[in-house]
């Protein structure tokens, strides 16, 4: 008789997959660990995981990216790092976890690529978005919450944070910074549909009850 394959999880469900974005200090990993908690009381298995990294190759990689001076790594070199990170993170963890029925929360993805590294102009977003495709075939977030800061309280809450240590990409001026936000502000115009923005400047149980509020459908 004939051999053949039996799928391993009939009927599984696909997980959702959850990204937070937003700039320096407005709250992202604060809101993650929330997220995961809440989410745990209704009863869901969840992941909670970072970019660059969340696995071990991807977190070799964030180190590389993260560590030393500003100049370390020019943009296109600095935005094929990130791809790769994000294409291993994907491969071991994201999308094994979303196949298994479960949530995972990402502490940024994708659209941290796009904001970040498109302000030199050297790269535009279709060129990441290239990349993305390539390394990670194209997955993208069933929701994005983008968290929203003015920014001089945003800088002051990231200083507070680093304590004067920032990584080399946190540590750009303040112009590099304002772009970044208004870049990610543009997505949530662009793409309503999956990037919400969120008013962060709220005390961290409001914006937590905020992101659970938009996430009720998906919750059920």
């Amino acid at each position: 008789m004939g051999r053949f394959k039996v799928p391993a999880r009939i009927g599984v469900t696909r997980g959702s997959f959850i990204s937070l974005e937003g700039g320096e200090g407005t709250g992202k990993s604060t809101q993650a660990k929330a997220l995961v908690a809440a989410l745990e009381a209704h009863g869901l298995k969840v992941h909670l995981t970072r970019e660059p990294g969340g696995t071990p190759g991807a977190e070799v990689i964030r180190e590389l990216l993260l560590s030393g001076a500003d100049e370390k790594w020019n943009m296109r070199t600095e935005a094929l790092l990130f791809a790769a990170a994000r294409a291993e993170h994907c491969a071991k963890l994201v999308r094994p976890a979303l196949e298994h029925g479960d949530w995972v929360i990402c502490d940024r993805f994708i659209d941290s690529s796009r904001a970040y590294q498109s302000v030199s102009g050297l790269l535009s977003d279709a060129d990441i978005m290239t990349l993305h495709n390539l390394g990670s075939e194209g997955l993208m977030p069933d929701r994005t919450f983008i968290l929203d800061l003015p920014g001089e309280i945003a800088a002051k809450r990231a200083e507070a944070r680093d304590r004067g240590d920032s990584d080399r990409i946190g540590g750009r001026d303040n112009d590099y910074h304002h772009i970044v936000m208004d870049n990610f502000r543009q997505f949530a115009t662009l793409e309503p549909h999956r990037v919400k923005l969120i008013d962060a400047s709220h005390s961290p149980e409001d914006v937590t009850a905020l992101l659970l509020q938009n996430l009720a459908e998906m919750i059920g």
